[in-house]
């Protein structure tokens, strides 16, 4: 039954069928998710519910990545936390409802800065990430999948664990849905092994009204999914500077954390389907929906890799299987919720416990001989951060640029000079490796100004001047040798490097710029 989606894979092979029950099975694990990230800043769980409909039917539409599954995001909820502090700090007394529009409001302006990012083409950046924080990042999610699921084996109300009858059903019913997912693909893959596990063990838990967690009981007392078509909600505040003062910076947070999330679990997504997506038209997608989601009184997001790994998992390869899991989303919450909260968290939580062990780069422990020892700080450091922390921006921020300066260390130590003096009595150093901030004092270091000849040649073939204090280093350079009385000269620059001089002479004096084989640039003296 394979045919091809013309109007939202642009020729693209589909099973619809398979398209269709892992969008089931994506819907089905995003209501718990959904309302577990709306209570983290206290918002009501179909504030989560409608953020996690508008972000997949959109970016599922309109995203770079087909399969890729969006919603409501802890990375997300737990930066309206500091928000709303900001404004019952700033406004004492503030209502609830008003916070609301605030937290609207800065979902918008976040969509809008992404959306921006995309027509920018800022989505390229993404491939500065190096491997060893993609595999600390990954590591870190899976723990983060993994230890999320705990609370769910306390008593109701409590921080105290389930005891008895009531935590070994919990368990067994957690790892027989763990069976059925690992167990059922080696027999056959003609449904999502994760659909049908909740079915089984949701089946065993209503038909023989077993007494244990359900989706109703992680709710707060009178709260329900049960609701219409997300309302619109055009944010009641003032529109004033002071406004904007109060939530840019958190809209700008929300946007960033937003695209860095969205962008990994797209290069995920990209390695596991080996295909490509594209940034640029994910970063517009997801600001589109994050607009939309503040209009339509959700609470905004991101990529969601655990769910996007449970839908590329189940088969899923195209948009039809995300717009599946939205409108199914959509369905529970008009129609099917007093069904839905009678789910057993057992079964979701094994599923999730799955996705966890799954998205687990397992590979990366075989990597820790093989890869230089500062790639594998790099990898633990980024994975403590993000599994410590949630804060994910800010893991890969780190992980990048420790990435960077161990790069610029060992770069630095590369540069080196090979000294000889020809018939004519010209000492020639032959410059090898690049020249820039970190190398600067190593390449002075290579001149011995007062015991060199009257003329030296430096000889450029093997390097480049790569940055501004490679070009204070040559002028510092000259400036020696001109005060001893010697003259220098720079040979085999290349072009670039030739350019980058003669554009900063303006603000650093090169007093020798000459090439006497090649010609290429003349004397400046």
């Amino acid at each position: 039954m394979r045919k091809y989606l013309n109007i939202f894979d642009f020729k693209q092979k589909v099973d619809y069928k398979t398209e269709i029950l892992s969008g089931l099975t994506v819907a089905l694990a995003l209501v718990p998710e959904a309302i577990a990230f709306a209570l983290i800043p206290g918002f009501s769980p179909l504030t989560g519910l409608y953020a996690a409909f508008v972000l997949a039917l959109v970016t599922s539409i309109l995203g770079g990545r087909p399969g890729m599954i969006s919603g409501a995001t802890g990375a997300v909820a737990v930066i309206f936390i500091g928000l709303i502090l900001e404004l019952k700090n700033t406004f004492p007394g503030i209502e609830p409802e008003t916070i609301l529009h605030y937290v609207f409001a800065t979902v918008i302006i976040a969509g809008v800065l992404q959306v921006i990012a995309g027509f920018l083409r800022l989505g390229k950046f993404i491939r500065l990430v190096p491997h060893p924080v993609m595999f600390g990042f990954v590591n870190g999610l899976a723990i983060i999948i993994f230890m999320a699921q705990f609370p769910n084996f306390y008593q109701k109300g409590t921080d105290e664990l389930l005891t008895g009858a009531s935590m070994y059903t919990m368990l067994g019913l957690t790892f027989l849905t763990m069976l059925i997912i690992w167990g059922v693909p080696k027999l056959t893959k003609a449904i999502p092994s994760s659909l049908l596990a909740i079915v089984v063990v949701s089946a065993i838990v209503i038909g023989f009204n077993v007494d244990t967690l359900t989706v109703a009981d992680t709710m707060k007392e009178g709260q329900t999914i049960q609701g219409g078509f997300p309302p619109l909600s055009i944010p009641n505040i003032p529109f004033t500077l002071e406004t904007l003062k109060i939530i840019f910076p958190f809209s700008l947070i929300v946007a960033v954390v937003g695209l860095t999330e969205s962008l990994l679990t797209l290069n995920i997504i990209d390695e596991i389907t080996e295909t490509r997506g594209s940034g640029n038209k994910e970063c517009v997608a997801q600001g589109t929906a994050n607009i939309l989601s503040g209009f339509l009184s959700g609470m905004g997001g991101c990529a969601m890799i655990g769910q996007s790994l449970i839908n590329t998992s189940s088969g899923a390869r195209a948009r039809l299987s995300g717009i599946t899991a939205a409108v199914m989303l959509l369905v529970f919450i008009m129609f099917g919720s007093s069904l839905i909260e009678r789910l057993p968290m057992a079964a979701l939580v094994g599923l999730m416990f799955m996705v966890a062990i799954g998205t687990f780069e397992w590979a990366s422990f075989k990597t820790f001989r093989k890869m230089p020892n500062s790639d594998v700080i790099v990898m633990v450091l980024v994975t403590l951060i993000t599994a410590v922390t949630h804060n994910l921006a800010v893991a890969v921020l780190f992980g990048v640029v420790i990435s960077a300066l161990a790069y610029s260390w060992e770069n630095a130590k590369r540069i080196r000079a090979r000294k000889y003096v020809d018939e004519q009595g010209i000492k020639h150093y032959e410059i090898y490796g690049p020249l820039f901030f970190a190398s600067t004092t190593l390449f002075n270091e290579k001149f011995d100004v007062q015991n060199d000849p009257e003329e030296v040649i430096i000889d450029f073939r093997e390097s480049r001047v790569v940055d501004m204090s490679g070009i204070e280093a040559l002028n510092k350079l000259t400036e020696r040798y001109a005060k001893a009385g010697k003259k220098i000269h720079l040979k085999h620059l290349s072009k670039d490097c030739i350019l980058l001089l003669e554009n900063a002479n303006d603000i650093i004096d090169v007093n020798v710029l000459e090439d006497p084989t090649y010609k290429v640039a003349v004397d400046k003296v």
